[in-house]
């Protein structure tokens, strides 16, 4: 197995097409169904898992773009497996769930899950948690690489949240593309994240 994980990793190395999937359930019909639903969407699902701990390592292995994992899992729980790869940088996970309560989706947060997908589920369900988890991914990223304090990181976290909201509304963007906004007008203006951010709530031109 190890061999056919290497080998599509190192295909995909030359590879930005298809968005490459680990997914995490421990029920078979269930997992298997949500990898058709992937594959039929265009995903490439390029492992799969049937507990936390497994997930964990396939995760590090493989270094998928995005994990979609149940929170309920034998040997570890999905939510410490996504607490694992949220501290080692691995990937932005996506948390199966059967829940809503609100104690589990702090919980979630808390272990850096990026999105979320509520059972049951339709393959319409699918890719606006993966779009979401993906951009949130690349806004953490983006954020932890110009603030190294973890306090002040959050703060400024904050600030881009509040000011992606203005944006989203003034220049009817999208979530993603109004955190790119932000990060271009950082880099042209020399300036940092928060430094614009607050700028933009300030009342800042935006046109």
């Amino acid at each position: 197995m190890s061999t056919e994980q290497s080998t599509t990793r190192d295909n995909h190395a030359g590879d930005r097409g298809a968005t490459r999937i680990l997914v995490a359930e421990d029920e078979a019909l269930i997992r298997l169904d949500l990898v058709e639903m992937l594959g039929e969407q265009g995903y490439e699902v390029v492992g799969q898992a049937s507990n936390g701990e497994q997930a964990v390592e396939l995760a590090k292995e493989l270094r998928p773009d995005v994990v979609i994992m149940d929170v309920k899992m034998p040997v570890l729980d999905g939510l410490s497996a996504a607490e694992q790869l949220h501290e080692a940088k691995v990937c932005p996970v996506i948390m199966l769930t059967a829940f809503s309560q609100t104690e589990l989706v702090e919980r979630a947060r808390d272990a850096g899950v990026m999105a979320y997908i509520v059972k049951p589920f339709t393959a319409d369900d699918l890719r606006p948690a993966i779009d979401i988890a993906h951009s949130r991914w690349l806004e953490l990223t983006a954020l932890e690489a110009e603030v190294a304090d973890l306090g002040e990181r959050l703060e400024t976290r904050k600030l881009v949240d509040r000011a992606k909201g203005v944006l989203m509304t003034q220049l009817k963007l999208s979530e993603a593309d109004a955190f790119r906004w932000i990060q271009k007008t950082a880099m042209d203006r020399r300036l940092g994240m928060k430094e614009v951010a607050e700028a933009v709530i300030n009342g800042f031109p935006t046109n």
